[in-house]
């Protein structure tokens, strides 16, 4: 029985972690992140009706009281 050749193995693994690591490079590099993330929390300054009233949630007609 002839014995497993594994010259080769050392370069498709190294090639293969350079093809993996670029790949997650390029995945990663195509997400925009802000510098900063209070730049995008001005819209949650709004007035709107609920903010100052109580609202009563009443129970489903269902139960029984």
């Amino acid at each position: 029985m002839p014995q497993l050749d594994t010259s080769t193995w050392l370069l498709v693994i190294l090639s293969m972690l350079l093809a993996l690591f670029t790949l997650l490079q390029l995945k990663i590099s195509k997400h925009f992140h802000y510098s900063n993330p209070k730049m995008t929390i001005k819209s949650q300054n709004q007035q709107t009706p609920w903010n100052n009233t109580w609202t009563k949630i009443y129970l489903p007609l269902s139960q029984s009281q």
